[in-house]
């Protein structure tokens, strides 16, 4: 299901509310809009121009009650809860208030240390969830994981391009203690290291150790383009845990 026509549907039932921005993760939110509608990222525009959020390769949202970004000349992804304004000139280019946004943590991908990576980034086991936010688009891959939460030191993070013969063959590295409460996080990686598709689509491979062992699964990516085909659900999916 794309995204776009998911916005359209839930937009499709929300009522008119005061417009404010919450960065917050308080979840106290009154329905519906403690729901995020929307995966984005947020895009600052140059010399003050509108903010821009990019809902998917083709459709950018424009906030009416946000001049700048709450998280400064930082791209980030974001889920949010948005509405659509009244009046729409352009499909491609949606008003929208928004309700409020919260950033998701955002990275870059790790370098390749060969022989050394699990010692380096961690091999801890964690298993991958299909959702909605889990999804390669707009230059990111973006990921729901479920892992035990041992204690309270952050959980480290980190996409790795490890194989010389697939540049587009990518493994998860997990560190942290996860004899603990199962719990979920969210996290983005940015895939600018991996090389241009020039608007071909690839297959990208995620591979990770579950804790039944490894396992792999395999997104369709093209460069700054939104493939989405295995959105499933809209849940209220909140980074509950400490991860960097």
């Amino acid at each position: 299901m794309r995204k776009s026509r998911l916005l359209t549907a839930m937009l499709a039932v929300l009522m008119a509310a005061t417009s404010f921005v919450a960065c917050s993760d308080d979840n106290d939110w009154p329905l519906p809009f403690n729901v995020p509608n929307a995966l984005v990222t947020v895009k600052p525009q140059p010399n003050g121009q509108q903010l821009l959020l990019q809902l998917d390769d083709s459709t950018t949202l424009a906030p009416v009650n946000m001049k700048s970004s709450p998280y400064g000349d930082k791209e980030v992804r974001a889920l949010c809860n948005v509405t659509l304004t009244e009046q729409q000139t352009d499909k491609r280019r949606l008003n929208v208030y928004v309700n409020w946004i919260d950033s998701i943590l955002t990275k870059p991908m790790a370098a390749d240390l060969g022989d050394k990576n699990d010692e380096t980034y961690g091999n801890a086991p964690i298993e991958i969830v299909r959702d909605w936010v889990t999804v390669a688009e707009d230059g990111y891959l973006t990921m729901r994981f479920r892992t035990g939460w041992g204690d309270d030191k952050p959980h480290v993070v980190n996409l790795v391009a490890d194989n010389k013969d697939n540049p587009y063959e990518l493994t998860f590295h997990h560190s942290g203690n996860t004899n603990g409460r199962s719990g979920d996080g969210l996290v983005a990686f940015r895939l600018d290291k991996l090389p241009d598709t020039n608007g071909k689509t690839v297959d990208v491979k995620l591979k990770w150790t579950s804790f039944s062992g490894q396992k792999s699964v395999t997104f369709k990516y093209c460069t700054r383009k939104s493939t989405n085909p295995d959105a499933t659900s809209l849940l209220n999916i909140r980074p509950t845990a400490k991860i960097r």
